[in-house]
């Protein structure tokens, strides 16, 4: 499938650990005492990381500097951005190729240390582009669920899925739009709506998707006030998601970042809702630091049948 590198597991049974290998636009360059200094493009940032525990692999002059912007912040869920140079913009572009596809992204400031892109998920694009480029199928349906800023979207339109694209966020649903202008693509589908609402609701017209991307938050909230826990609804969703996949091609993807949830955990929900998943593959995803520590960041559960 992909050139992921892979560190752990080596069969289908086994916990792998994969971390991207073509990223050439960022740049985990260390991390530790809960922060992480890392590269986007040419602006190094330096933002929270509460998994990073252990200590700091470089000195604190080097992060010092090294880096443009710092996130300080002041809650639980936001924080200000504080400037070495006022004039270090707080928009800036950056792409990202592998072996099938290229894709472009406008990132930002926000004021929950967000930039707009979660970078281990190129582990998972990668799988995406493959299965899409494998399928039979001349045009491949993939729908992408809880979507962000597209980066799923983004990699299954470039590989030439007809894709849909839906997060309950309206702000994100906008910015994915525009990466998807800036990557040069047009005719992604996009819907600005609860994942699980609209899963039911294709379910209803008897649609069918080559492709399902899962990678729900611990917590969230639909437009319309609906309320998403991780461990309450997995399961239901699960059980509905897997009602959409096409029977002869498809590939699944559930990826989720929570403290609480395992590689074990993932596995036992994709085989419970899909007990004839072929190909299944679980594990973690981390980003490699240049300086030498590796950063956790999701554990992903997926599977692919080709005709």
């Amino acid at each position: 499938m992909s050139k992921t590198k892979n560190t752990g597991g080596t069969a289908s049974s086994g916990i792998q650990l994969l971390t991207p290998t073509h990223w050439k636009d960022y740049e985990l360059i260390d991390c530790g005492d809960f922060e992480k200094l890392e590269r986007f493009g040419n602006v190094v940032l330096i933002r929270p990381e509460p998994q990073a525990v252990w200590k700091k692999s470089l000195p604190e002059s080097e992060w010092t500097k090294a880096h443009h912007i710092r996130f300080k912040g002041r809650s639980a869920t936001s924080g200000v951005w504080i400037k070495k140079n006022p004039k270090t913009p707080d928009r800036w572009h950056i792409s990202y190729k592998n072996d099938d596809v290229e894709i472009r992204f406008r990132l930002g400031l926000t004021s929950f240390k967000h930039v707009g892109i979660f970078p281990e998920q190129a582990v998972n694009w990668d799988y995406i582009s493959s299965c899409v480029k494998r399928f039979k199928t001349p045009e491949p349906r993939v729908l992408n669920l809880f979507s962000y800023t597209g980066g799923a979207s983004l990699i299954a339109r470039a590989a030439g899925a007809d894709t849909t694209h839906v997060d309950s966020i309206k702000q994100v649903v906008t910015w994915a739009n525009e990466n998807q202008e800036l990557s040069g693509l047009t005719d992604i589908r996009w819907v600005v709506e609860d994942a699980l609402k609209f899963v039911k609701r294709e379910l209803k017209r008897g649609k069918k998707y080559n492709g399902i991307i899962l990678d729900p938050p611990a917590y969230g909230h639909g437009p319309s006030g609906e309320k998403w826990k991780l461990e309450d609804h997995i399961q239901e969703m699960m059980g509905d998601v897997v009602r959409l996949l096409d029977e002869k091609e498809h590939f699944l993807i559930l990826n989720t970042y929570s403290l609480g949830f395992s590689s074990v955990i993932v596995e036992n929900l994709i085989r419970s809702s899909f007990p004839q998943a072929e190909n299944l593959e679980t594990g973690e995803l981390y980003l490699q630091a240049t300086a030498g520590s590796k950063l956790p960041l999701g554990v992903f559960g997926k599977f692919f049948r080709g005709a």
